[in-house]
């Protein structure tokens, strides 16, 4: 870094010193504009014609046509160098760096932007690895891959002068219909919170700031339509929606980002008691709250709570928004002038550039020795998708796909004729969903090549060791279509041994797509005309095997009993369809759980397995909600053999102690086995309504053949807690049961316990995960 001769020497300078008295002295020396200027970020180069923002945010997508005037007193971020068009990432790493060195030259301060990019599914940028959705993370039941696969996409965010990720999404699915479905990581607060947790850990691990996303409630609009919203009362605010952050915090997240919605007539954007009550002074949050993007001037566009740009800035920024994100519209000009006005205590200011500041200190870009030129641009090249991150992605992959239902057909006889057949069967974009580069950005740039490898089902199995014979047809598009197209795919079957039926969804952003951002459902059915090609092809009398490569559970009710076998992918990145043709070939056993339910025809929305004893099936309604495949469901080409469940403590179990179980399996087949050991929490009579079982641990357990295992759970009674009528969490004495099986719906036993002591009020330092010991050995009498 060059030092303007114009500024003594400085304690903010000072490497050595505490980073807060840097900060302070930094901040003593800044204009007002200059202390504005680090309170948002700026989007370049981008087009709002192109449809990459929302319908709303045209008129707030163009790019500032005066750069050197925008960056005069400084810059706080640079929103998305390379996620918002295709560029060679040496070449862009090369131009964000002379960027920087612009930004610093115009300050005079000579303080870098912070960088930030979106990472939902790996870095989303030219030629980076595509790894499998969130949906797939949770469905692996494995935080450690999980934990893996962030810090690989930590690494090759920083390899580029990237400093902040946009991701993980912890909003809790409550209803199927919402297009957003396929960036959560299910229905159940628990799993949320464990595998966003390990996704925080990898990334931060690389030195990237995790930004958790949407704070708080999106998830919950209403009717599943995207920012639509928000009755929840405080309760299923406090044990469903915040568990996953409080989690993740703790993990070390650096950053929050707003949610969209309002809350019973409140915007998260300009609540203080969601944004500085709850999580600074409660939570004790020190990072950064950054603004979803453009959510400072919905507050006066679209929720009608301020009058002017102006308003909005000061709502947001007593609400405790440290950062107006992708660009500057009310942080700029209007809350200066609302400062000069007294409208806004300068004081504010300070509060949300103390926290810029400290993090931008954190991550070195004050070192007086900070250089713009990131690895990329000192080693002379960079790969973006290397073999580590490809193995790791198909790793994920492979252990994420979920048989739901199997006659035996599966896995496939080798040398056996297949039909592979539907609009998912032969395209890379089966693999991907809304907010990967391909399909986020890439679909707006058709000249330009995908960047990375994605080879498809078909390509797959047409490949395959076991000498498949495929014919290939499409039948119909995930939309539309016609009578001819789905003939062809019946003609193609009835040659067939085994019909592969690829079916689903379509990713995209605001409509252009049947799963996405923006891409709700009215109801969950598959799209189009799909449900009539998959009847088509089962009235050839041949096995059909449906793969279904979506970012939502569909209903099947109508055909689940003719169907040979279920296979659900979601979207499963770049090595799906590989990790796909391995399942089915059975050179890997399936292995995944379901994350969310899978719906009964006719069953109501918004439903999910955490429901209250009304919320399932009753003699009073005609409705029926109980899924057809339940949370926590898969099977395997192989069952490990369940030898004992025992309480090792109790049956007392004090509401300040813990609860021993433990779990004998044991695999007495000839291939390697996977179990999820699922344990559920039933209370029998509590002071409030709860649901009828909540999952409190899970622990993924591969079993080669010959092998045995005891998995070991301590459960304190933090987990048993509950927010009770006067509003606190607590902890309740009284009958508990514990139940312990394969899925939400397959409970191998159940342990009855007795919370005994005082009750007791539990706070935000309760335990929040359960400990787990897996000790494997060799099955009696196995040689090995």
């Amino acid at each position: 870094m060059v030092i303007n001769a114009d500024i003594d020497p400085a304690l903010w300078r000072d490497p050595e010193a505490p980073a807060g008295d840097r900060v302070a002295d930094l901040i003593s020396r800044m204009t007002l504009e200059e202390k504005v200027a680090q309170l948002y970020g700026v989007w370049v180069g981008i087009d709002a014609t192109e449809g990459e923002v929302a319908p709303h945010q045209h008129d707030m997508a163009a790019a500032p046509v005066d750069w050197e005037e925008l960056i005069r007193s400084g810059l706080g971020q640079l929103t998305r160098p390379f996620g918002t068009a295709p560029v060679d990432p040496f070449v862009g790493a090369k131009g964000l760096a002379e960027s920087q060195r612009q930004i610093m030259a115009a300050g005079r301060f000579e303080i870098p932007a912070l960088v930030h990019e979106e990472c939902l599914t790996g870095l989303a940028a030219w030629s980076a690895t595509v790894f499998p959705s969130p949906l797939c993370w949770a469905a692996s039941f494995d935080p450690g891959l999980v934990e893996r696969m962030g810090a690989l996409i930590g690494a090759s965010m920083r390899s580029l002068g990237v400093h902040q990720g946009l991701a993980p999404v912890l909003d809790v699915v409550r209803d199927l219909r919402w297009g957003r479905v396929e960036e959560t990581m299910g229905e159940d607060p628990h799993l949320v919170g464990t595998i966003g947790s390990a996704y925080v850990r990898g990334l931060e691990s690389s030195g990237i700031v995790s930004t958790l996303k949407h704070f708080v409630g999106y998830s919950a609009s209403r009717a599943g339509r995207n920012l639509a919203p928000v009755s929840v009362g405080p309760r299923e605010l406090a044990d469903v929606f915040l568990p996953p952050f409080e989690m993740a915090l703790r993990a070390g997240a650096r950053s929050v980002m707003n949610s969209y919605t309002d809350t019973d007539g409140v915007p998260a954007a300009g609540d203080p008691a969601l944004l500085t009550t709850l999580l600074r002074e409660t939570y004790g949050f020190t990072g950064t709250v950054v603004a979803d993007y453009f959510s400072i001037a919905f507050l006066q566009t679209l929720h009608a709570v301020a009058g002017s740009p102006a308003e909005a800035a000061a709502l947001a920024l007593e609400a405790g928004i440290d950062v107006e994100l992708p660009t500057v519209a009310c942080y700029g000009e209007p809350l200066v002038q609302a400062v000069r006005d007294g409208a806004v205590d300068e004081a504010l200011v300070d509060r949300a550039l103390r926290r810029v500041l400290l993090q931008k200190c954190e991550l070195g870009l004050l070192d007086p020795g900070w250089s713009p030129d990131a690895p990329a641009v000192t080693d002379g090249a960079v790969t973006l998708d290397p073999e580590e991150s490809r193995a790791v992605a198909g790793d994920l992959a492979r252990r994420s796909v979920v048989l739901l239902a199997n006659d035996g057909t599966l896995p496939l006889r080798p040398g056996a004729r297949l039909a592979v057949v539907g609009p998912r069967a032969d395209t890379a974009q089966a693999m991907l969903g809304c907010y990967s580069f391909p399909m986020h950005v890439g679909v707006h740039h058709p000249d330009v090549p995908v960047g990375v490898d994605i080879p498809t089902l078909a390509d797959a199995l047409e490949e395959a060791p076991e000498a498949f014979d495929v014919v290939v047809a499409e039948g119909c598009p995930v939309l539309g279509g016609d009578d001819e197209g789905i003939e062809a795919a019946v003609r193609a079957a009835a040659d067939a041994d085994v019909v592969v039926a690829v079916l689903g969804d379509k990713a995209g952003l605001f409509g252009n797509g049947t799963s996405g951002e923006g891409c709700d459902a009215v109801d969950l059915r598959l799209p189009g005309r799909q449900e009539e090609l998959l009847e088509a092809l089962l009235g050839t009398g041949k096995p059909v095997v449906l793969v279904l490569l979506s970012g939502r559970p569909y209903e099947l009710s109508r055909q689940v009993d003719r169907l040979a076998a279920v296979l659900c992918g979601f979207f499963p990145g770049e090595e799906g369809g590989p990790a796909i043709a391995d399942v089915l070939s059975g050179r890997v056993g399936p292995s995944g759980r379901l994350p969310v339910s899978f719906p009964r025809e006719g069953g109501s929305q918004p439903s999910t397995y955490l429901a209250s004893p009304l919320g399932g099936r009753t003699d009073v309604s005609s409705v029926d909600p109980t899924p057809l495949f339940p949370f926590g469901h898969g099977l395997g080409y192989g069952a490990a053999t369940w030898a004992g469940v025992r309480a090792t403590s109790g049956p007392g179990w004090d509401t300040d102690g813990t609860a021993e179980v433990e779990v004998e399996l044991r695999n007495d087949t000839d291939r390697e086995v996977t179990e999820v050991v699922q344990v559920y929490l039933h209370d029998p009579a509590a002071e409030v309504v709860r649901p009828v079982q909540s999952l409190l641990a899970a622990r993924r357990v591969d079993l080669p053949a010959g092998c045995a295992a005891t998995v070991r759970f301590t459960l304190h009674a933090d987990l048993t807690s509950f927010t009770g009528r006067a509003g606190a969490r607590i902890v309740e004495p009284g009958e508990v049961e514990l139940r312990v099986g394969a899925s939400s719906a397959d409970v191998r036993q159940v342990l009855r316990f007795t919370l005994g002591g005082s009750r007791r009020t539990v706070g935000v330092d309760r335990r929040l995960h359960p400990e787990t010991v897996v000790e494997h050995r060799p099955a009696a009498g196995s040689a090995g």
